[in-house]
This record gives structure tokens, sequence and C-alpha cells, in this order.
């Protein structure tokens, strides 16, 4: 279990500085359009500084893959989640970004929230499933991407009205946090599938499931859409709002999906239970928009 605490680490720091870096290098590249996929991606390629913090993503996304292969998915999402106070700090020093008071409380309560999930598991008592059935996985990911697409497609009409207020990233964070949360579950079930020694028979199981291709959709479109959120609002709202849903969608639905039982302990039930919606009731009071800019005097 330890050792899957340890990557799990990692995969935080890893995540928070190919966030921070991407935010870095989209300051300075033109303005992208979800509408345009081909240009975003030909645009961010010509971008070292943005190519290092996709690699930084990358290498979180491989330990992310030992993580599901030691704890239970509940646990996992709690421990991801911490990782949001250094992607804070982070977004402060190298942005400059600062969050407001009503922002900062809130991720105080998400941090309690997730805290209260990490302390309902008990080792040896929650048990790390293998798989799932693909037709239960695919009716928990296909409705989710889905909603993940038909959220973002109304944000970025709003965006487009002229006189509107100006856009927090809620919905931007919400849509693609729903599509990372499938592409959690699709981790979850690659790393079931690469097991024993025999890396042939592996690749053809793994190939046969839904995994690989949900992993390929929520990857191309997960980029494109992240990248230009990204590009227009403040990371350290952003990503927190998506990783609170990614988490929650996984640690709920994942659990159910997978087969891992909830904590027969009252106790433990009730913090894991309570976590779980004290960190949606924390979203769902977060402000929509930016204040209004200061009139020039």
């Amino acid at each position: 279990m330890w050792w899957g605490v340890g990557a799990a680490l990692v995969a935080n720091a890893l995540y928070s500085v190919g966030f921070v870096v991407e935010k870095r290098a989209l300051g300075s590249l033109p303005a992208l359009s979800a509408g345009r996929p081909l240009r975003v991606i030909r645009v961010l390629l010509t971008s070292p500084l943005w190519i290092v913090g996709a690699l930084a993503l990358a290498a979180g996304f491989g330990a992310q893959l030992v993580v599901y292969r030691a704890l239970p998915i509940a646990a996992a999402q709690g421990i991801f989640v911490s990782g949001l106070v250094l992607l804070l700090l982070l977004s402060s020093a190298v942005l400059g970004e600062e969050s407001t008071g009503r922002e900062r409380y809130a991720l105080g309560g998400v941090l309690v929230a997730l805290l209260m999930v990490v302390a309902s598991v008990r080792e040896g008592e929650d048990v790390v499933s293998g798989g799932a059935p693909w037709a239960l996985v695919l009716l928990v990911c296909v409705p989710a991407l889905g909603a993940g697409v038909w959220l973002y497609v109304q944000v970025e009409r709003r965006a487009a009205k002229r006189h509107r207020v100006p856009t927090s990233g809620i919905g931007y964070g919400v849509a693609v946090g729903l599509l990372y949360g499938v592409s959690s579950l699709a981790i979850k079930g690659t790393s079931s599938r690469l097991t024993g020694t025999d890396l042939g028979e592996a690749a053809l199981s793994l190939l046969a499931s839904p995994y690989p291709y949900l992993l390929l959709f929520t990857a191309g479109a997960g980029l494109v859409m992240s990248q230009t959120a990204l590009q227009r609002c403040r990371a350290s709202l952003i990503v927190p709002v998506c990783t609170t849903v990614t988490s929650l969608f996984t640690a709920v639905l994942g659990t159910l999906a997978f087969g891992e039982t909830l904590p027969d302990d009252p106790l433990l039930l009730a913090l894991r239970v309570g976590g779980t919606a004290l960190a949606l009731s924390v979203l769902l009071a977060m402000p929509r928009h930016d204040p209004q800019p200061a009139a020039p005097s």
C-alpha cells in the first residue's frame, strides 16, 4: 500500500508541474479554439516549453498506472486531490495568480473532504479490484463523455456572446473533469490488464478491451479542450475544479464499476460518503464568474 502512496505523491508533483509549465507556455501562444483541433495541436507543438509540461503530465500518467495497482480507487483519489496545495503554491509563485478568499476557503473545504476519504481507508481491509465488466464500464463512461463535450460547447457559446460576464472557468473545469474521469477509469482498467510476465498476451488482452480506445479519445479531446480552457482561465481555479470532478467521478462510479466495496464500519463509511458529499457541495458553491475589472479612474 505504501509504495502506492509514494507513487501517488510523485504523480501529484508531476501533474502540478506539468499544468503550471503548460499554462506559462500558453501565455505566449496565439489564441486557441476548440473548434479548430488540428490547429490547436499544431500550435502547441511549436512551443518547447509546452512540450516540457506535456512530458511531465505523461510521466504522471505512468505513475498513476502504478497507483491503481496498489491502492483502492477511493483512496487514490483522495491522495491525488491533495496535490492541489502544491498546484496553488506553484501557480502563485510562477504564474503570479492570486485566489480570492472564497476560493481559498473552498480549497480548504475540498482538502478536508478528501482527508475524510483517505481516513476511511484501512490497509488490509480494502480490496483492490482487478477488473470490471466492459458493458458496465461503457455504460458509465459513454454518457459522461457526451455530457462533458455538451457542457464544454455550451460554455463556449456563452463565452462568445458580447457583453458577457467574464467566466471563471467553472464550466470548463467540470467539462474537462468528466473527460478525465473517464480517462482515470480507463487507466485503472489498463493497469488491471498489464499483469503477468507475458507482454504479448497482456497487449492482446488490452487491445481486446475498450480501455485503450477510451484513452485515445479522452487524450485527444481532453488535450484540445483543456489547453483552450487553460489559456483563457486561471490555472489556480480551473485545475482544482477539474481535479475535484475527476476524483469524485472516479471514486464514486469507479468504485461501483470495479466492484470495490465500501467500508463495513459505520464510522469509516460515514467518512467516505461524507467526504464525497462535502467536496461536491464546495464545488457547487464556488463562484461561476470572475469579478468585473475595476473601471479606470
